[in-house]
């Protein structure tokens, strides 16, 4: 049987051979630009290996590796991922809808930061109550420690975090206790360092450019092989790994030309594969374009995603809380109450910029959601790594906000009509920042990383000089999560505030109602209350600094108080209800329902 493990795309070369440990072996070019070794002996299922691409003596790693033990300059090494005794037989896996996210970086999740170090704080996370775990990437980058989106080798998990077995023992710990991953992929640009594809093929283009540099190569000669380069990859993951589902990083940045978009074509084959493994598959955009068709059903036009993430909330949500006003937010923090009139948008609209004018972009932006669209498909946060880490210092919003502010976050986004996703630590209101961090061994490529990080923040307003350098290993070391603050009362009383927020979604099914249709909202600029319905629950959050007491309406199509309402949820004990008034404290946030008989 004719070993295919080391079969490589490389329609530039005009001769390839391929070195597997000492002994190097002539290859033959077949159809399409493949290449095959020839006379192969027998060899073992793990053997380092690489290619001689023309006349070189220099051996250079496989586009495909499944490992790179040496880092991603080293050779490359075989993996038999068929070698593992998966143990999840019964997983059936986890739809999105009604689910919950929690988002995490394996470096830093743990003191230890690798795979099997995240294992032991599964617990954890079962106790909190989520659903989903979202890992950054862990495609192998260049340097042992980073963010993980300037991958080169996105077959190969990075070895630092224990490589692609580990990771075969996580998703298999995940799923013995019920929790779905959603792996965070990049397919819209390769790392600097390490990337040696273009060497092989026209990986990347000029047709079109990015904030990279020249795009992945979607439509271009020769791009057919590079488009099932990407979906090879999703489908190893979901297969080989078991992952649930993939969210695809900043897919404004796959630019396509062809009549069907790249994300289209990835979503068929996703979609195929979840009928042939018998569990649902979830793919889910990050992208600023606000652009329905991502969601959309193909019968309509679009590319029929699981679901997408929600920038606008995020930035409504975060003007309301911290008054920020800078930047990005300035659209958000000019509606009345300050942002609270932007989540009244958000809340029945979905998107903010949905056709309106952006100050920031300095152009309209967006195109409107239709009211039939299923809420759940945008995926919402009040922090995550984007919007933490890309702060100038990486600050979280518990450095400046209390902890009764933050439960009033953690309300809002927990009794939305969308799917929450929550950033590792801000359960109890973690306070160690999540700074950007990188480890690029070579000088000129540090340098140039850290002053580009300097010059990010320009329209941010926020200080330059507080921008801590990307290179320095401190800046990893501050952003590790602190475990034992969870000893701190207060830390305890938010987390439990969390668990009885995702407990309440699954004893109440109006907080699973998929439709933006159903939801109404009121912003009050002049209380800074803001109040929503799902259904016949009421809820009402005191943005304010002072006390308010206020009439809950009764009049709002889905609420009938036949009873007076009774108070099923609050983040502070001392929210009462007289009657239909209820009394809120500054900086609280209480769900309200009509009386059972």
């Amino acid at each position: 049987m004719r070993d295919s493990r080391f079969d490589v795309w490389a329609p530039r070369a005009q001769r390839m051979r391929v070195r597997i440990e000492s002994d190097t072996h002539d290859m033959r070019r077949e159809r399409g630009g493949w290449w095959r070794p020839e006379g192969l002996p027998e060899l073992p299922s793990e053997v380092d290996y690489g290619y001689l691409i023309d006349d070189e003596e220099t051996v250079t790693p496989d586009p495909r590796s499944r490992r790179q033990p040496a880092g991603v300059h080293g050779p490359s090494r075989t993996f038999d991922a068929d070698a593992y005794e998966w143990q999840d037989e019964q997983w059936r896996g986890r739809q999105l809808a009604g689910s919950v996210i929690y988002e995490l970086h394996v470096g830093t999740f743990t003191p230890d930061g690798t795979l099997d170090a995240a294992i032991e704080r599964l617990d954890h996370l079962v106790d909190l109550g989520v659903d989903f775990v979202e890992p950054m990437p862990v495609n192998a980058f260049n340097g042992d420690v980073g963010w993980g989106y300037d991958g080169v080798y996105w077959y190969a998990v990075h070895e630092p975090y224990g490589g692609p077995g580990a990771y075969q023992r996580f998703v298999d710990a995940c799923h013995e206790r019920g929790l779905g991953v959603i792996q965070d992929v990049v397919y819209n640009h390769l790392g600097p360092s390490g990337n040696y594809l273009g060497k092989f093929g026209p990986y990347v283009s000029s047709r079109h450019q990015t904030d990279w540099g020249d795009a992945i190569n979607l439509d271009d000669f020769d791009s057919d092989e590079v488009r099932q380069y990407i979906i090879d990859n999703a489908l190893m993951w979901v297969t080989d790994f078991h992952v649930d589902g993939l969210r695809l990083d900043a897919v404004h940045a796959l630019i396509d030309t062809r009549a069907t978009h790249i994300l289209e074509e990835l979503a068929n084959e996703v979609e195929a594969r979840s009928a042939f493994l018998g569990r649902p598959l979830t793919l889910i955009a990050e992208s600023d374009m606000n652009a329905p068709r991502l969601i959309s059903p193909r019968a309509a036009g679009g590319y029929a995603l699981t679901g997408q993430w929600s920038d606008d909330f995020h930035h409504a949500a975060h003007v309301s809380l911290s008054r920020e006003s800078d930047g990005y937010y300035e659209d958000f923090a000019s509606t009345p109450g300050h942002g609270l009139g932007a989540l009244e948008k958000v809340f029945t609209q979905g998107f903010f910029h949905n056709g309106a004018m952006s100050t920031f972009r300095r152009r309209h932006h967006g195109r409107p959601l239709g009211p039939a669209t299923n809420a759940w498909r945008l995926v919402v946060s009040t922090q995550n790594h984007d919007q933490i880490g890309n702060r100038a210092r990486g600050d979280r919003l518990s450095e400046t906000l209390s902890v009764g502010q933050l439960a009033v976050g953690a309300t809002l986004m927990m009794c939305s009509p969308f799917t929450p996703m929550l950033f590792m630590g801000e359960e109890w209101g973690a306070t160690t920042p999540f700074q950007y961090f990188s480890s690029h061994p070579e000088p000129e490529l540090a340098e140039a990383v850290s002053r580009g990080r300097i010059s990010e923040f320009s329209r941010m307003g926020w200080d330059e000089s507080q921008v801590p350098d990307p290179q320095d290993p401190d800046t990893f070391r501050a952003s590790r999560l602190e475990w034992m603050e969870l000893d701190g009362p207060e830390r305890q009383w938010l987390l439990d505030v969390y668990r009885r927020l995702i407990a309440l979604r699954r004893s109440r099914p109006q907080f699973t109602r998929p439709w933006l249709r159903d939801v109404s909202a009121k912003a009050d600029a002049e209380l800074g209350v803001f109040t929503f319905w799902r259904g016949d629950l009421e809820v009402v959050c005191n943005f304010s600094d002072a006390a308010r007491e206020l009439e809950l309406d009764v009049d709002i199509a889905w609420t009938s108080y036949e009873e007076l309402p009774e108070i099923v949820f609050a983040t502070d004990e001392r929210v009462t209800v007289a009657g239909t008034h209820a009394f809120l404290p500054p900086h609280s946030a209480a769900v309200f329902a009509p009386q059972l008989e």
